[in-house]
């Protein structure tokens, strides 16, 4: 293959400090290092070096939130950034055989696979970064009650139970407040607005759920339902090599986006959706087993919610099928 000579920068993520290095056609260059604070002042200094070296597209790992602000200043000033998941970066360096670890190599492999990339999907709306932190509180509020439900359950002493009783009735008083306050965020934009009620026309999806697939998948109504079903991580993979012939299994995804869609098809495949009640029993009927049932049951409320917004029309109950 022809060499482009199309020279990238990899950042290595730290809660304070971002570490750089450059890479040509996948190559990594000597020297082209920097170290900079995760803050402004460092981002705006890394925008100046990057110009500078004349780079064409920045890769970064995404690391827990940290990595935000410099995506959002980096875009702003006009480069092109790609986002990726750890687990992507570390399958590249086992393809290239690349093993050793540390800050300095972690960004020397990052600019290595951007360079790699064949395709880069626009930057998601920038608007959803802000609900997506609104949206998290909710999940982190979820996951609390979750905690203190457990402590309760396994708690003898009724002083303690009670004291248990009461914190979960109030992250559940929170939470409620946090919804509606972020529904009310949503409903300022009126396009995001109106695609939350597409989704939320569907049914066995409340609007958390609703929020969850507007925040956390903006692909939404504009890929293919496959890419949708592994955007999520409910992609059924074949196991075969050979005269091995192992069951289809998920992997991957988003997960807290996989989790919101599991949870919604658990109660809609048992109670609120005629379509999804049916596509459980044909599968039980053709010996799949229940979680099994389940997860094709999540991934075809996600194909609901995508074709609903391709559309642009609500959700239409049909007869059930058998």
């Amino acid at each position: 293959m022809a060499k482009s000579n199309m020279r990238c920068a990899g950042i290595d993520t730290g809660k304070r400090k971002l570490d750089v290095a450059l890479a040509v056609d996948e190559e990594p260059t000597d020297g082209a290092r920097l170290r900079v604070d995760n803050e402004p002042t460092g981002h705006a200094a890394l925008s100046r070096w990057l110009r500078r070296h004349r780079v064409a597209r920045v890769g970064i790992e995404a690391s827990g939130g940290y990595e935000g602000p410099v995506v959002a200043a980096l875009r702003r000033d006009g480069f092109v950034v790609v986002v990726f998941q750890p687990v992507q970066v570390r399958a590249y360096g086992r393809f290239i055989l690349r093993r050793a670890k540390n800050d300095r190599i972690d960004a020397a492999l990052i600019a290595a696979s951007t360079a790699a990339v064949a395709s880069i999907r626009p930057p998601a709306d920038p608007r959803l970064a802000s609900l997506a932190e609104h949206l998290r509180l909710l999940e982190q509020l979820s996951e609390d009650v979750a905690r203190l439900k457990n402590r309760r359950e396994s708690c003898r002493e009724d002083r303690l139970r009670a004291h248990w009783t009461a914190e979960i009735a109030r992250l559940k008083r929170l939470w409620r407040a946090e919804l509606k306050s972020l529904a009310t965020a949503i409903e300022a934009h009126p396009d995001l607005a109106a695609r939350l009620k597409l989704i939320a026309s569907i049914d066995g999806i409340g609007l958390f759920t609703a929020i969850v697939i507007l925040v956390r998948l903006p692909e939404i109504g504009q890929a293919s339902r496959e890419e949708i079903a592994a955007l999520a991580g409910l992609a059924p993979y074949d196991d075969q090599s050979g005269q091995r012939d192992g069951a289809r299994h998920i992997a991957g995804g988003r997960e807290r986006l996989r989790h919101a869609a599991y949870s919604a098809a658990f109660a809609a495949a048992f109670h609120w959706n005629d379509q999804l009640k049916a596509l459980y029993r044909r599968l039980l009927a053709a010996g799949k087993k229940h979680k099994a049932a389940l997860v094709a049951c999540a991934r075809k409320l996600l194909i609901y919610a995508n074709t609903v917004v391709a559309r642009g029309t609500p959700w239409q109950t049909r007869p059930a099928a058998g």
